[in-house]
C-alpha cells in the first residue's frame, strides 16, 4: 500500500503497513525506526507502545506480508485458471504465468522471506519460524495443484521441487531487468513442463479443486 494512503488508519496499523512498504522496499537493515516513525506520522512513545522494539516491528511486518503475499497467490491462481487445468501436472504451469505477473509489478523487490533471512538470520527471535511457515504453506497450495490420485508422498515431493523452482526464479528476477525477469519465467516453466513429464498418466484422470 502507498504511504500516503494510510493516513487515516489507526496508529498501530498504520505503523505496521509504513513499515511493511519501508521494508520490503529498502530493506529491514536499511530502515531505522526513525524513518518509520517519520513516515507513519506517530510519535516515539505511540510508537513503542505497540511495538517495543524493532525486532517486534519485523515479526509483525512478517506476519503481515505472509497474510497478504499468500492471498495475492491463491487469488492469482484461481484467476489464472488452475482450477480447469488439474490433471497430468497441467495446473503447474500456471505457476510460471503467477511468477509472471508478480515480477512485472514495479513493486517487486523479491521475496520478503527470503531478503529477511539473508538480512537478519536468526537474529531476530521468532523470525526465521514465520519465514519457514511461508513456504509451507507455499508447498502445501502448490501440492492442491496436482491430482488428488497422486498419493501423498510423491504429491509433496513434486510440490517442494515445483516450489523450489519458484523460489529460484524469485530470486533470478529480482536480480534486475525485464529480461532477466522474461527469463526466469521461462525457466521455471520449463522445469515445471519437465515435473509435469514425470507424472504417471492415470493422474490426469483424477482431480481435485486448488488450494
Amino acid at each position: 500500500m502507498d504511504i500516503s494512503s494510510i493516513s487515516e488508519l489507526p496508529a498501530r496499523e498504520r505503523i505496521l503497513r509504513t513499515a511493511h512498504d519501508l521494508f520490503y522496499a529498502d530493506g529491514i537493515r536499511a530502515t531505522g525506526i526513525d524513518r518509520v516513525i517519520a513516515a507513519s506520522g506517530v510519535t516515539k512513545v505511540t510508537f513503542y507502545r505497540h511495538y517495543p522494539s524493532k525486532d517486534d516491528l519485523v515479526r509483525a511486518f512478517l506476519d503481515h506480508r505472509h497474510g497478504l503475499w499468500m492471498a495475492w497467490f491463491v487469488d492469482a491462481l484461481g484467476r489464472l485458471g488452475a482450477q480447469q487445468r488439474i490433471g497430468g501436472g497441467q495446473a503447474l504451469e500456471v505457476l510460471a504465468d503467477a511468477m509472471a505477473e508478480w515480477f512485472a509489478d514495479p513493486a517487486f523487490r523479491g521475496c520478503a522471506f527470503i531478503n529477511s533471512v539473508v538480512e537478519v538470520g536468526g537474529s531476530v527471535s521468532g523470525a526465521s519460524d514465520i519465514s519457514r511457515e511461508h513456504k509451507r504453506e507455499m508447498v502445501e497450495v502448490i501440492a492442491g495443484l496436482l491430482p488428488e490420485s497422486l498419493e501423498s508422498p510423491r504429491r509433496m515431493a513434486v510440490a517442494q521441487a515445483a516450489a523450489l523452482g519458484v523460489d529460484g526464479a524469485i530470486v533470478k528476477a529480482q536480480m534486475g531487468g525485464a529480461a532477466l525477469a522474461r527469463e526466469a519465467v521461462d525457466d521455471l516453466r520449463r522445469l515445471i513442463q519437465a515435473l509435469a513429464a514425470t507424472l504417471p498418466a492415470s493422474t490426469a484422470a483424477t482431480s481435485r479443486p486448488s488450494a
